[in-house]
């Protein structure tokens, strides 16, 4: 019996074909997609311990960065040609121009965290892989049902070699800010929230 999966030829779409298609209105405005290696994807649907952990990265990490990067909620971050996801939190350089004329680029970025309530497997597989091939050094996926945090470091072609799992009482440090000391725990929603 043949697989037709290998069979089957994919046509791989282009950032700039992705834009195109927006614009055009094929794509609607208010569907959540998102490019990710050539492939348009559904993003998952926004619960409340998901909408909630995004919140509470975003104040913590405002708050303690000031001004020493830019921490962007759902904004598209541009991989290479094919691949434009929209992550749940980048941290980013500070660009003068606001990220005006582009999208962040990997050598902009800090540091991504995706929160999962329903997309831990693709978070950590498909959109790590993405990640690594990109080159960015510091990734993170905040699990809210299982309460943890895995981080993946060290990028390479093939993924991450690094892949370490944190519990809730736990902490630890973005690379490019070594003085920032983060609870797990001030990431994730409240248990009564769950």
């Amino acid at each position: 019996m043949q697989n037709t999966e290998s069979t089957l030829q994919l046509r791989l779409w282009t950032v700039e074909e992705y834009h195109r298609m927006a614009e055009a209105g094929i794509l609607h405005e208010d569907e959540r997609v998102e490019l990710l290696e050539g492939r348009i994807i559904w993003m998952s649907a926004k619960g409340t311990a998901h909408r909630s952990a995004v919140g509470r990265i975003d104040r913590l990490l405002q708050n303690r960065l000031g001004n020493q990067a830019w921490v962007a909620i759902q904004d598209p971050i541009k991989l290479n040609e094919r691949s434009e996801p929209e992550p749940d939190v980048a941290v980013v350089k500070i660009d003068p121009f606001d990220y005006a004329d582009h999208h962040p680029t990997p050598s902009e970025v800090y540091l991504i965290i995706e929160v999962a309530d329903s997309s831990l497997k693709a978070d950590c597989e498909t959109k790590g892989k993405a990640y690594a091939q990109a080159g960015i050094a510091d990734y993170w996926v905040l699990d809210v049902i299982g309460r943890q945090l895995h981080i993946f470091r060290e990028p390479s072609q093939q993924g991450y070699q690094s892949k370490v799992i944190l519990g809730e009482d736990e902490s630890l440090s973005p690379l490019q800010f070594p003085e920032l000391r983060i609870a797990v725990l001030e990431m994730l929603p409240p248990v009564s929230a769950l």
